[in-house]
């Protein structure tokens, strides 16, 4: 009988404590990730972002620019782990916490 692999956790949290113009991409997972490349959808502008390899305990900074902060938009997170598989990951910038 065949099992899948357990779930990949997704290896982020977001720092929110500058929001709503720059969020921190923290990286708390236990290996590297490659190829990460980050698309923002929604209003305002985010300049796109690459980074070739972000390490464990390493983070990234997310600018957004021209939005309310209750509409900053999503952010499209892409990566590679080590043995070169590709995950996506979407991620709110507004904070799940404050909504009403």
């Amino acid at each position: 009988m065949h099992h899948p692999p357990p779930a990949y956790a997704v290896p982020f949290t977001i720092d929110r404590s500058n929001a709503p113009r720059r969020y921190q991409l923290v990286n708390t997972g236990t290996e590297p990730v490659d190829g990460l490349s980050l698309t923002h959808l929604g209003n305002g502008y985010s300049p796109p972002l690459a980074v070739h390899r972000l390490e464990p305990g390493r983070s990234m900074s997310v600018a957004v620019f021209g939005a309310d902060p209750e509409e900053t938009g999503v952010v499209i997170v892409r990566w590679r782990r080590p043995d070169r598989s590709e995950y996506l990951w979407r991620m709110t910038l507004a904070d799940p916490g404050s909504r009403s």
